[in-house]
Formats: C-alpha cells, structure tokens, sequence
C-alpha cells in the first residue's frame, strides 16, 4: 500500500504508453508546451469537468470527480462516471471525453483501466467496462475492464513508477508520433537521435583502430 505522498497522476500512464521519454519529460522534468491537440483537449474538458451531478431516471451522472487508489500509488480525476441502476443492481461506469478519435495504441484504453481499479478500490465494488466519447467521430466506444487490460494495466504502472522514482530521462527516438507531441520542441527528437548515430559511428571507427 502506498501514501498520498507516493502518489502520480494517472495521466502518466497515458503519457508512458504513448512515449516513455514523453512521460518523463512531463512527470520528471515538468516539462510541458501547449499544440492544436492539447488545447482541444482542454477545451473539451473544460465543459466535462464541472464537479457536479444529475440524475435522470435510473442513471445517476457525476462529473469532475477525484479518484486514486492506494493500492497502485496513483490519482486523478474522471470526466464522468455514470451510477445505472438495474433493479437491485448498481453498475458503475467511467466515461473518458477525448477531442480525437480511437487510437492503435492501449494508452487510452490504460487510462480508463486505471480509473476502473480506482472506482473499485474507493466503492469496494466491480467495474467491467468503460466507456470513451471520441469528439471527432461524435459517438461512444465501449471497452471492457478484462483481466488482460488490467494485468497491462497495472505492468504500466509499476514501470511508470520506476521511472519516476529513479528520475531518469529515455534517450530520444524519433518516430512519426513525434510530429504531434506538444513537446517535440523542447525533446529535439530529431537532433538528439543524429547525435546519438554520431557517437554510435565514431565508437565503431575508433574500435576499428582508424
């Protein structure tokens, strides 16, 4: 079990799936830059974490609301999480807003992983799946809180939580990703890979005795 001070965001899992160097540069160095996408995401958010609730007929609508999990060490805050009433039976949902559209990755699928574990730990209850609002295709994807998810879930964490703890920086690696990350400026992807090949090269041609 952790304490509120052995706490990370669980916007870093995101972050690590996507780019563990991104990761660290946010949650290590508290680095952060602004894009197109990010403040499309803010502005989404913006009009979902709202901290308040509705109720509508047998489901129960609460926003903004905070979550952590002392188990795992981790915190943050769910967009939405809906409470539907079945009869006798209450299902818990969390709902996660995104400005985009489904990704190839697990990082989205993670973070919303990762608020189910919260939601059970916090309500001593069962989460079995989530939901996502995409705003680029205007409609809701379900994904469902399996075993598999969680196990991927929870390898995340501990190798985000190493990172962390240890404060050390991955190299850079530039891939196609790199062109829509806010930090691509401040990480230099490009110039830090062409000097790591320089010294790569220059260590083969002193080894080769030239």
């Amino acid at each position: 079990m952790f304490t509120e001070d052995d706490f990370f965001q669980l916007s870093a899992l995101q972050h690590y799936v996507y780019c563990p160097r991104q990761c660290a540069l946010i949650h290590v160095e508290d680095a952060w830059r602004e894009n197109v996408f990010t403040v499309r995401g803010d502005i989404l958010h913006e009009k979902v974490d709202t901290d308040t609730y509705e109720s509508r007929g047998t489901v129960k609508t609460v926003r903004g609301l905070k979550i952590h999990s002392f188990r795992l060490g981790i915190s943050g805050r769910c967009d939405v999480v809906e409470f539907v009433r079945r009869q006798t039976e209450m299902s818990v949902v969390p709902v996660e807003f995104k400005a985009g559209q489904p990704k190839d990755d697990i990082s989205d699928k993670v973070q919303l992983c990762a608020q189910a574990l919260c939601l059970e730990e916090m309500l001593n209850t069962t989460v079995a799946r989530g939901e996502f609002f995409y705003a680029k295709i205007r409609r809701r994807v379900k994904v469902e809180i399996d075993s598999e998810l969680r196990r991927q879930t929870e390898e995340i964490v501990a190798r985000v939580r190493e990172l962390i703890t240890n404060k050390r920086t991955p190299a850079a690696e530039y891939s196609a990703k790199c062109r829509n990350c806010s930090l691509e400026g401040i990480c230099l992807p490009k110039a830090m890979s062409d000097r790591k090949l320089k010294r790569y090269l220059k260590e083969l041609y002193l080894q080769s005795g030239g």
